[in-house]
């Protein structure tokens, strides 16, 4: 009721169909749909979508990650992981936003990253040159 319904793209730069196994490591600065099999490491500049028929075996790192399938390996998501109802995942995962529905099943760690925005590096800088000025000034007394 509250979920927001998350479209799927008019298209996709990469498509692995139902009945593809696929052995070896995908790297695409597109978007890319999985629905067969895949052994190996997933690279994307753009986003995973993976099927409820889709199993991966080996890490993903992605733009977002739209779960629906098996993963049996680590997920690492600049924005958001959506995992729907019929999602497996076992391993670990790194994000900026996680979305799990009922259902879903995830074993794992989970660390999230903090949203970076210009206010909070202008802060942390300060933050340094302060600390920076303080020893200075220490070191200049004795």
């Amino acid at each position: 009721m509250f979920k927001k319904d998350v479209k799927a793209p008019d298209k996709f730069d990469t498509l692995v169909g139902k009945n593809t196994i696929f052995q070896g490591n995908i790297e695409t600065s597109g978007t890319i749909r999985i629905d067969g099999k895949v052994q190996g490491e997933i690279k994307a500049d753009g986003d995973v979508y993976l099927g409820k028929s889709s199993e991966v075996t080996g890490n993903i790192y992605a733009n977002n990650v739209f779960l629906s399938g098996k993963v049996e390996g680590n997920i690492e998501a600049r924005g958001l992981l959506d995992a729907s109802s019929t999602a497996v995942l076992y391993g670990d995962i790194l994000v900026q936003n996680l979305i799990t529905s009922e259902g879903s099943i995830f074993e794992g760690r989970c660390k999230m990253l903090e949203k970076q925005n210009s206010d909070s590096k202008v802060k942390n800088t300060r933050k340094k040159s302060e600390k920076k000025s303080d020893s200075t000034a220490y070191s200049d007394k004795n």
